[in-house]
């Protein structure tokens, strides 16, 4: 018989997933907030690793790392709202810190992964998506 520790029940992975949406997003909006107040104070000079021009870079940063970021924390949208954030995460790793070290970018793979992972998953029962099926 297996021990309840090693053992996973619907309810410890949606809490889980909720825990995982909630740390990932809010860490997430650390990020985009300053970006945002970039923006709103009326300064648009931002990095181009893409080659779009550095005014529509930063509102694409800006709506991923913090738009949606908070339908990340709300579950809402969530398979959507975490492709614009994978796209910017690989954009960081591959892209914007291509030469520097690995723990320079090493922030960059760990979101990637998280919401590679939110992708495929879903958000889990304590979220919008679930409340509004």
């Amino acid at each position: 018989m297996k021990s309840s520790l090693f053992r996973s029940t619907a309810i410890s992975l949606d809490l889980g997933l909720l825990l995982l949406r909630l740390a990932a997003g809010g860490a997430m909006l650390t990020h985009g907030w300053p970006k945002l107040q970039k923006a709103l104070a009326g300064s648009t000079q931002f990095a181009d690793p893409i080659g779009v021009g550095p005014e529509l870079t930063l509102y694409l940063a800006i709506l991923a790392e913090f738009v949606c970021s908070i339908l990340v924390i709300l579950g809402f949208a969530t398979r959507v709202a975490v492709i614009p954030l994978i796209a910017t995460m690989l954009v960081a790793f591959f892209i914007a810190h291509s030469a520097d070290p690995f723990g320079v970018k090493e922030p960059a793979f760990v979101f990637l992964g998280i919401f590679t992972c939110l992708f495929l998953t879903g958000p889990g029962k304590y979220s919008l998506d679930n409340s509004i099926k």
